[in-house]
Formats: C-alpha cells, sequence, structure tokens
C-alpha cells in the first residue's frame, strides 16, 4: 500500500480531493413524497393464501414505526436488543394513483425496514431485502390500478437475539412513492467528483445515469445548472443525450467553478447542483442535489488534512435509536442531539454499525460533520449475541451473517450508492471488529499475542481460520471501489496482532484500531506506508493523548456519544451506559471532561466525589453540592483554561492548575458547608469562565423547558419538552423523584417519555412516568390543531406545581 493515495475515476486522477453533493435524503427529486401517512400495522404473522389480511386485527400508524420499542420489556428476549422482542408483523396502505396521465411510473422507496421484509403491490410479491439497514426501491407500475390499490409489507424479526445492539423491528425509516416520466434519471445515478479542489478554483465531474422505458428511443438534452447559497450561479451548461428503446444510458461531463466557498465542520457551505432532462425543450425529469467542495487526504505520517489544513478527527460513535424513541427517531430529536455534539467540540461521527437514517446524512452535511458511514457487524460467521447479559451465560449466534453471501457486496454497494456525493463522508467502512478474536476468527498467534479484547484466550483450532478475513475483505473492497473511488475504504479492527498474520489489513486504505492504542506506535513502525486510525476508543486521557502525541494518527472516534438500547448488562438493565451523554441526550460528567479538550470555546465544569480516589479517576461524579458538615468533599474539575479558582460562600479556597493524567485528575478537598460552590477559570490572569454549584433546598417548582433545535431545522413538527425539579433557586434536586401526569388533547401526540433510568421497564408512551434524578425529557408530534398540554405531579401534596401550556 502506498503512504498516499492516489484513485482512478473515469479520466480523472483523484488524489483524495474529492468535492461532494448530497444525495438521496437531500436530493429533491421532481414527483418523489413522503409516503408515510395512513398504514396500517399488525402484530403477528398472516397466511395470504388463506385470506387472513381482510379479517385481520389492525390499527392505525403513521411511519416510520418501530414495534419493538412498544415492549414489553421481559428478561425472557435478549440483553444484547435491550430485553424487547422482535416477531413477525405486517403494514398495508390503501393509494389511488393520477388518472390523468397514463405514461407515469411509479415506484417505492424504503429507507430501511428491519429486517427481511417481503413486499406484495395488489396481490403480487415484488422483492425481498434481508438486510434491515439498507435502502431499497422497487417499481410498481405494471401492478397498479387507478384507484384502490393495496400495499403490503411482511417484517420478519422471528430472530430477537440476532445482534450485539438495538435494531428495532419494522418499517422504522421514511417511505417515499416516487412518480416518473418515461425516461428518467435513475435512483442512486448522479455522480459528482472532482480532480482538483482549492480556494482558489475546482473542476468537477458529474456522471448521470438515465433510463429510457418508453417505446421510442429518446433525444435529450440534460441540463446543468449550480448555484452558489446565495442563488448566484457558478456554473450552467447544456449537453446532448440518447438512449434506446428499454435501456439505461449515461452522459458525463466536466466544469469549473472559481473561487469556491469550500464545506468544512466549522463552515460546511454547499451549493446546489440541478439535473433537468429534456425532451424537445420539455423538463420530463430533474433531480437538485446540495453539494459542498472540500479536499481530504490521509497519509501514514501526517494524518489528516481537510483543504489543505491539517486536523484531528475529534469523533463519537453512535447508535441510531433515541430512548423511548426506539428506532424511528424524528429529524429533530437527531438535530437536538448533533448540536449537542458540536457544544461538545465533536467534529466527526462514525455510524456504527450499519447505514443510518437518510436525515441524519443530511443533518451532518448540514451542520459540519465528517462522517464515516459502516456496512457491517459481521460478515460470513456470526458473532455471539448475549442473551443473559453483556458477556453473561451463553451467547447465541443468530445474526445478518445469513444472508452475507446473497446480499452482501450489493449490501455495501447500495450503501455507497446511496450517500456517495455527500460532502460529510470521508471513509467506507466494510466492517466493525469483524476479527474479534475467537468470536469466531482464530489463529496459532492467540497463543502469544497480547491483545487486551480476546473471547475466549488462545488459539481455537476449530473456529474459522482468520485467513478467510484477508479474501472476504478483498471482494468487498473491490466491491466498494466499483461504484467510488474518492474516498478510502477501511474496516475497524479489533483483533490487531491476528489480523496482522492475514491479509486484512493490507486490503484496506485505511486500518483502523479498535482500543489499540498501545499498538500504535509499534505498528507504525512496523508498517510505515500503514494509515493507522483510532475507530473506536475509550474516554481514558491516555487514549486522547495518543492522538496529539502522534501526529502520525488522525482520529479518536469515541465508545459512545449516547447511551443506548441494548448491549445491556444482565436483566433488569435495558441498555449500555458507556455514553458521555445519557438516553435522553443529556450531559454526563464525561461530556465535561471530553469538552475541556475538545472544545474551542472557554469552559469550566465542577463536579463532587465522596473519596479522593473517584475525583482522581472520574468514578461516580456528580455535578452538585451536598453533604456533611463532618466529612470532607472532594471537588473535581475540567477546564480548558490554565488554572482554577474555587470559592465557597464567597471565600476563595486557592488555586490550581489544569494538568490531567489518568489516575491523578485535579481536584479540590473542601470541609463542606451549605451554599453556594463556584469555579472560576483563568486564562492570562483573566477569567474566562465559571461554573456555579448550589446546595438544594426543597422542591418548589417544576421547570419545564422546550429544547432549542439548530437552525437547519425549518419548520419543526416535532416538541422537545424537558421536566426538571428544582428549588426556589432554580438548583436542580435530585435524591427525592417524583411522578409526573401528562394530560393532552389532539392538538399533541405522545411519541415517547425519557427518564434515562436504565433500570425503567415502564411503557414509554404512558402519560405517567417518574422523574429520574430530578428530571425527565417528552417528545410530542403537532397535529396542527391548536390545544393545551397540562403537566401536574401525581402526589396530592405538589398540585400547585402544575403548569398548562397552550
Amino acid at each position: 500500500m502506498k503512504t498516499k493515495l492516489i484513485y482512478k475515476t473515469l479520466a480523472a486522477c483523484i488524489c483524495l480531493l474529492v468535492c461532494s453533493a448530497s444525495a438521496q435524503a437531500q436530493t429533491s427529486e421532481e414527483g418523489k413524497s413522503l409516503f408515510n401517512e395512513d398504514w396500517q400495522f399488525h402484530k403477528g404473522d398472516l397466511d395470504l393464501k388463506e385470506k387472513q389480511i381482510d379479517n385481520a386485527n389492525w390499527r392505525d400508524v403513521t411511519l416510520p414505526h418501530d414495534w419493538s420499542i412498544e415492549g414489553p420489556f421481559d428478561a425472557q428476549w435478549a440483553s444484547g436488543t435491550g430485553f424487547l422482542p422482535g416477531g413477525i408483523a405486517w403494514y398495508r396502505k390503501y393509494f389511488d394513483i393520477d388518472s390523468h396521465d397514463s405514461n407515469k411510473r411509479y415506484a417505492i422507496y424504503f429507507d430501511g425496514v428491519y429486517k427481511n421484509s417481503d413486499v406484495w403491490i395488489n396481490g403480487t410479491w415484488i422483492g425481498r431485502r434481508p438486510n434491515g439497514f439498507i435502502a431499497f426501491e422497487y417499481d410498481l407500475t405494471p401492478y397498479l390500478k387507478r384507484t384502490g390499490n393495496e400495499i403490503l409489507v411482511r417484517v420478519d424479526h422471528t430472530q430477537y437475539a440476532d445482534s450485539r445492539y438495538y435494531t428495532g423491528s419494522g418499517i422504522y425509516r421514511n417511505v417515499y412513492l416516487k412518480t416518473k416520466a418515461p425516461v428518467h434519471f435513475k435512483t442512486w445515478g448522479i455522480g459528482f467528483a472532482t480532480p482538483e479542489v482549492s480556494s482558489e478554483q475546482a473542476s468537477f465531474i458529474v456522471t448521470a445515469q438515465f433510463q429510457n422505458t418508453a417505446n421510442a428511443s429518446a433525444n435529450l438534452k440534460v441540463q446543468a445548472v449550480l448555484t452558489d447559497a446565495s442563488g448566484n450561479t457558478a456554473y450552467t451548461e447544456s449537453f446532448p443525450a440518447e438512449a434506446d428503446v428499454n435501456t439505461s444510458a449515461a452522459i458525463v461531463f466536466k466544469g469549473m467553478v472559481t473561487s469556491p466557498k469550500l464545506w468544512s465542520p466549522k463552515h460546511p457551505n454547499r451549493y446546489t447542483l440541478t439535473l433537468n432532462l429534456l425532451d424537445n425543450g420539455e423538463i420530463i425529469d430533474s433531480q437538485t442535489q446540495q453539494m459542498g467542495f472540500r479536499s481530504l487526504h490521509f497519509d501514514a505520517n501526517s494524518g489528516f488534512t481537510l483543504n489543505g489544513e491539517n486536523m484531528l478527527l475529534k469523533g463519537v460513535c453512535i447508535h441510531h435509536d433515541a430512548g423511548a424513541l426506539g428506532a424511528a427517531v424524528p429529524k429533530e430529536v437527531w438535530a437536538e442531539r448533533l448540536q449537542t455534539l458540536k457544544d461538545l467540540g465533536c467534529n466527526a461521527i462514525r455510524m456504527s454499525h450499519y447505514p443510518h437514517q437518510d436525515y441524519l446524512y443530511e443533518l451532518c452535511d448540514e451542520m459540519g460533520f465528517l462522517v464515516q458511514d459502516e456496512a457491517f457487524d459481521e460478515w460470513a460467521r456470526g458473532k455471539n449475541k448475549w442473551i443473559e447479559g453483556w458477556n453473561v451465560g451463553t451467547p447465541g449466534n443468530d445474526g445478518s451473517f445469513e444472508a452475507f453471501a446473497e446480499w452482501g457486496k450489493r449490501d455495501v454497494q447500495d450503501m455507497i450508492k446511496r450517500n456517495r456525493n455527500r460532502p460529510s463522508i470521508i471513509m467506507w467502512s466494510i466492517g466493525n471488529e469483524i476479527d474479534y478474536p475467537n468470536d469466531p476468527y482464530t489463529h496459532p498467534v492467540l497463543d502469544t499475542g497480547r491483545n487486551p479484547q480476546i473471547f475466549g484466550r488462545g488459539f481455537k483450532p476449530g473456529n474459522p481460520s482468520a485467513d478467510a478475513l484477508g479474501i472476504l475483505a478483498k471482494e468487498l473492497v473491490a466491491a466498494a471501489k466499483a461504484i467510488d473511488t474518492t474516498r478510502p475504504i477501511t474496516a475497524a479492527l479489533a483483533g490487531v496482532p491476528m489480523s496482522n498474520e492475514t491479509t486484512y489489513p493490507e486490503s484496506l486504505d485505511l486500518v483502523g484500531y479498535n482500543y489499540q492504542e498501545y499498538r500504535y506506535a509499534e505498528d507504525h513502525q512496523k508498517y510505515p506506508d500503514r494509515i493507522i486510525y483510532g475507530s473506536e476508543n475509550g474516554d481514558a486521557y491516555s487514549a486522547w493523548k495518543a492522538v496529539t502525541d502522534n501526529p502520525y494518527i488522525a482520529s479518536q472516534f469515541i465508545w459512545t456519544a449516547f447511551d443506548f438500547i441494548g448491549e445491556a448488562r444482565p436483566w433488569p438493565k435495558r441498555g449500555s451506559e458507556a455514553g458521555i451523554l445519557d438516553l435522553a441526550g443529556k450531559p454526563k460528567p464525561d461530556f465535561y471532561f471530553r469538552q475541556s479538550l475538545w472544545s474551542e470555546k472557554p469552559m469550566v465544569y465542577l463536579a463532587t466525589a465522596n473519596t479522593e480516589e473517584n475525583a482522581r479517576k472520574r468514578r461516580n461524579l456528580k455535578a452538585e453540592w451536598s453533604g456533611d458538615k463532618r466529612t470532607p468533599t472532594f471537588v473535581a474539575f475540567y477546564s480548558n483554561a490554565e488554572e482554577i479558582e474555587l470559592i465557597l460562600n464567597g471565600k476563595s479556597l486557592g488555586k490550581q492548575q489544569v494538568i490531567y493524567a489518568d489516575d491523578a485528575m485535579p481536584f479540590f478537598k473542601v470541609p463542606y458547608q451549605d451554599g453556594k460552590l463556584e469555579a472560576r477559570a483563568y486564562v492570562n490572569g483573566i477569567v474566562v469562565a465559571r461554573n456555579l454549584l448550589e446546595t438544594p433546598r426543597e422542591l418548589k417548582k417544576i421547570k419545564l423547558t422546550t429544547a432549542a433545535l439548530p437552525k437547519v431545522i425549518k419548520d419543526p413538527s416535532v416538541i422537545i419538552i424537558d421536566l426538571e425539579l428544582v428549588d426556589k433557586n432554580g438548583t436542580l434536586i435530585t435524591e427525592k423523584d417524583e411522578e409526573v401526569n401528562f394530560t393532552l388533547d389532539d392538538s399533541l401526540i405522545l411519541l415517547g417519555v425519557e427518564n434515562a433510568d436504565q433500570s425503567s421497564h415502564r411503557s414509554f408512551t404512558d402519560t405517567t412516568q417518574f422523574t429520574h434524578n430530578g428530571k425527565l425529557r417528552a417528545y410530542f408530534k403537532k397535529t396542527g390543531n391548536t390545544g393545551n398540554l397540562r403537566i401536574s405531579p401525581k402526589n396530592d401534596t405538589l398540585k400547585a406545581l402544575s403548569y398548562t401550556i397552550k
């Protein structure tokens, strides 16, 4: 492998200087509309031959819909998927089509159905897709009637223990109906790449594929218009195009833009590319894409550069769920979560371990995040799926590997086609921890290696050989590069010592190391042309120092940004608490530790511990000031300033420099007394940030806040309301939780309530919920009607604290 990556595409030599256009979710296609309303749902299997469909017990649902999150939680299910059920279910929808144009064609596009979906239109089966994370489309035209069309979708998630994390079940992502002319652009048929990008000029190459389903050859024109954010035309041109009867064709053209506004995390500038397909001067199809100009480059010695500037990837890993909402998460919720990550100082996201919702990539384009898109968590062999609790008992082995031989290459190609033009995406990952030692692949080196992540230590001759990893990786990389050569192909390796004995790493352009910081220097010396980066990492300070102290390491991707459902410890836990934010998307103390390392905005944060060891090691910290005068309190602090002054009830307790070490984090030992504890952060002797803790008093108020959404959300249909129990000074009360009632009329639909308690099993749509540590978050969907929302404590002695919101 060469130290500098050079790719060839068409007639262009692209040295990872890529100008990308937003694709599917941000693509405005003429005739494409959301198809989420007026569906019906039936839990349980039905027999089409026995005509059970009409007699089934259907209920109305609006998509996206995740039936697993409806529960109930039960210890009989699997810890890996959050102790929630799977099963089989059906969806049904009736619809009419335009009766005025018999030449129109129709297609249905699913952004993801988990899993094993079968689709029928008017009684005819039209397709099956095993992978629940991959988008797919079916042509409906040959089977349609003018009125009364019936579409049926059967979803089979019988293997409820098929994953190491929560997947959800059902049509849990957007569905679109597409109306097309007989000659039209193909879905995912537009590609955008650039041989050169700089602040002076950018050249680009567009590939546009179109399809002719008409009964005659077509002599067409493709009109291209590129405009900047202000609507100014940066490029326009027209090109002839031809397509024979019932064939596909493509045109390729080049262009140039002077003084482009480059896309970056700090300045996510985008352009609008509009392609019109014209027949005799009439527009018969049109696609509009938001795109961004940026160059990227990875180097084995100097790490990552964006637009010619060296940059550290301050990354996090995320799963697709959001606590109470399961996998059917509205765009508004992810926008609010991404804004929190922006406040953290994060600039990169790993879509672990599968393709995510279409709008999530759109938000990353708009808000400025660098993205690793990932295809698989397993290939041809299944991994251990924990059932009784993480690393507890006997694991199961169901999983997506069963469909890999038939679908694996197509799945990775479809992932890339869907998103290949996005400015946010900088690498494609073909797999996560496929090489986890002895799970199932093995190698004799495991008898001598020092890899800390080994299940069943030592070589296991009865397991499949690790040599297969290099063979499979080579095939997947070839499939990926058949679609896109403008980005590097990577994978996240867990068993690097074992993989180093195979051809797996050399098959990749970039080699991701999961929790392998101890190997960075050794492998950089041994494999000088290997481009190494941190693909999944713990949050220890030393793990970040392994990035900042080694210029050849480009990144850290923290596991994980948010707590998530699944990968749970034994019952009654329902999810993983590995996040630096909880299930409701609220920061934990570790969030502020990370913010002190990553954010450029001055900050300081205080938290208390009951022992010196906990303060030194960042364990069991609480952002509250309460205690016993007879016992000293250990006050930990995080800051990106130079020194911190601690002030208790107006009296200075001294200053300390901000110096970090893994087991020696800074803290003050403070004799406790009620009142106010303030931290002041100094740079060059000037106060740049403050943080205040205050002793909580008795409950006096329920504080309600509507979460602010970033400006990229123009017309939100979802409201996020945060509730806190506070005293007269607004100080959060965490020691005594209350049960709260929500009373709503037809102006709102309750989507879910999340209190971030990982042991809570109450239905998320129950209108009576407990706070946890004094807080909870509720998600509502607006219906368009006007009305009231009343929030009241169930405790009769607190009825005076009730609120009514119009």
